[in-house]
């Protein structure tokens, strides 16, 4: 006996669907133990009974013990100053690569696309030579200099850059538009899309970032939320802090979380309308 195929569609859409939300649900339930714990009394997430108490002890008790708005200021200034820069320089080198011609353009293009491929913990012992050479280890601007350039944004916006109509380009220059005029006026508004996806992912990645921070600083006053909260779980009990924990793992993930919740909408449209086409 043979099924239509409206049904066997709809077999197989809603086992998709139900897939989807086991996956979802494996991915929740970290972190709702996390939100949960971290509100509960110590006695109360360490036993096995059940109440509904709830306290913010554990905020200010982790708050109180280590500097997390210190680490919370650094952090704003690492992740947004890297931002600022990343779109100023992927947006003249996407325009040199889609409306400059020159001599080995394709070449230099397809270089930047090899560094895509490179993870960047194979860089972290030859960066870290070049930093110490310029003295600038344990400074802001140590952890932020290996990313002033991004491959993968210069291709993202090359590819917006490129499905634009030159027309748009020529009647400018008629009208005496120069190259800077044609960026702001032109190009950067109406790649605002893909300006958006590419600045959700390098604040959420700058914000995470944890490996290269480390290795970087060595004070407070350079070091950023992720470290901090290393740091922070290391000086605890083993075991016996997993409320202080939680908190300030909560502290450190609750900007990228909440902004995700009010402006769900706005990402996923960036991303669905970012441009990436062939």
């Amino acid at each position: 006996m043979q099924f239509p195929s409206s049904i066997g569609r709809l077999v197989a859409q809603s086992l998709w669907h139900a897939c989807m939300y086991i996956l979802g649900l494996l991915w929740l339930i970290p972190m709702v133990w996390v939100v949960w714990t971290a509100f509960r009394p110590k006695e109360a997430a360490l036993g096995f009974h059940f109440t509904w108490e709830w306290t913010l002890d554990n905020f200010i008790t982790v708050w109180q013990g280590a500097p997390f708005g210190h680490y919370y200021l650094n952090t704003i200034i690492l992740t947004g100053s890297v931002l600022c820069v990343q779109l100023f320089s992927l947006t003249l080198a996407a325009y040199a690569f889609a409306r400059v011609r020159f001599a080995g353009r394709d070449l230099v293009f397809m270089l930047f696309l090899v560094q895509i491929m490179v993870p960047p913990d194979v860089l972290i012992f030859s960066n870290y030579h070049v930093l110490k050479e310029l003295g600038l280890l344990d400074t802001k601007l140590g952890v932020m200099l290996p990313y002033f350039a991004s491959s993968f944004g210069i291709f993202l916006l090359r590819q917006a850059f490129k499905q634009l109509p030159y027309e748009l380009e020529e009647a400018a220059r008629v009208e005496g538009c120069s190259r800077l005029g044609l960026l702001w006026r032109i190009y950067v508004p109406l790649s605002r899309p893909v300006y958006l996806s590419f600045a959700v992912v390098s604040f959420s990645y700058h914000w995470n970032n944890f490996l290269w921070p480390l290795i970087v600083t060595n004070s407070v006053e350079n070091r950023p939320l992720t470290v901090g909260l290393a740091l922070f779980a290391k000086s605890t009990e083993s075991g016996g802090q997993w409320t202080e924990v939680c908190a300030a793992t909560l502290l450190v993930v609750a900007p990228i979380f909440i902004g995700f919740l009010f402006f769900q909408r706005q990402f996923i449209s960036s991303f669905m309308h970012s441009g990436i086409k062939g």
